[in-house]
């Protein structure tokens, strides 16, 4: 069974939704979490300002490592801690951890199953004008494909405040990515957050289309969906958060009772959200399937909400992908 609709915002749809950036609730998070556990410490790749790493640093100087620009040493350093009983939190943007340090993260953290957890800001194309070599889409790929990585993509600042907690209790390696722009804060302390179980955000009462989407594009899929609902057209979004472990039973179900899916994610059409979906129902259940997001290239400097409409990411090209993906279905 699908879980529960989960409870959101009273001003989801609303013009004067707060907009906050995910990486802020990173911030939030890890002092939660200092709090919590006082082996939980955090490094630095000379990003503490962007990363939000910054509240941490104010709250518990003394936990706090400023590593420079060196993000292989930043995973190898955090791996060692980890191995004398740390819990190390270790910021950067995506496109240098895990984009330059993957191999440091691959053998000193992940082969040997330490509780690092890689914090990726600035990921995916609402990046802007820093342009392509900061425009990170393809973390999720390289980090679902590696054994013992959990991956995380939370939809807003909440959300991403409860991942980074509950991240430090996991004693396993998480990469969890943030982005840069603000985006809407829609969920609420009473939304549930569970790692590796997907939420049900819109249910309509005989849905035709699964919209499974994760990151702040969830926002966007609940958009579709409104303006599918006065179209006559029923689905479901689900707020898939975990990449990995996938919530393979909800993806299943929902599969089962709508007979067609989109995915929706601001990264590459190839190996993010979307395959992870593909490949859960290939080998389950099969049903005609579309995947919105980066369509294999890279991006460019601009206007964050700009790009996202360049390369149709937006709330309109959901929309278009559930009606091809029901056309799909009727064949």
């Amino acid at each position: 069974m699908l879980n529960t609709k989960a409870r959101l915002s009273k001003k989801i749809f609303q013009k004067d939704i707060e907009k906050v950036a995910t990486r802020q609730g990173y911030g939030e998070g890890l002092v939660v979490a200092g709090e919590k556990n006082a082996n939980v410490v955090v490094l630095c790749a000379d990003l503490t300002e962007s990363t939000r790493s910054i509240l941490f640093k104010e709250r518990f100087p003394e936990r706090f490592i400023e590593v420079g620009v060196a993000e292989q040493a930043l995973a190898t350093i955090a791996a060692g801690m980890a191995n004398y009983g740390k819990i190390p939190f270790i910021s950067s943007y995506a496109a240098f951890s895990p984009g330059r340090n993957w191999e440091q993260i691959r053998t000193t953290i992940a082969l040997n199953d330490l509780p690092v957890i890689i914090a990726g800001a600035h990921a995916g194309v609402s990046v802007g004008p820093d342009g392509a070599t900061h425009q990170m889409l393809e973390d999720i790929a390289l980090m679902r494909a590696m054994p013992n990585m959990t991956v995380i993509a939370p939809c807003d600042l909440i959300e991403a405040k409860k991942a980074t907690v509950e991240a430090a209790k996991t004693q396993h390696p998480v990469y969890i990515r943030f982005a840069r722009e603000k985006s809407p804060v829609f969920t609420s302390e009473k939304t549930p957050f569970k790692i590796g179980r997907a939420e049900v955000f819109w249910e309509s009462k005989s849905p035709q289309a699964a919209i499974i989407a994760c990151g702040p594009l969830v926002y966007e899929a609940m958009l579709a969906a409104k303006e599918l609902d006065k179209k006559g057209i029923e689905v479901l979004v689900i707020n898939s958060h975990t990449v990995k472990p996938l919530d393979t039973r909800a993806i299943i179900h929902a599969a089962k009772i709508t007979g067609a899916v989109v995915t929706v994610e601001e990264h590459q059409v190839t190996g993010g959200l979307g395959g992870a979906v593909a490949e859960v129902l290939a080998k389950n259940f099969p049903v005609p399937m579309e995947i919105v997001g980066m369509p294999d290239c890279f991006g460019e400097s601009g206007a964050p909400d700009e790009l996202l409409a360049k390369y149709g990411m937006k709330a309109k090209d959901i929309i278009e992908a559930v009606k091809r993906v029901l056309t799909k279905k009727a064949e």
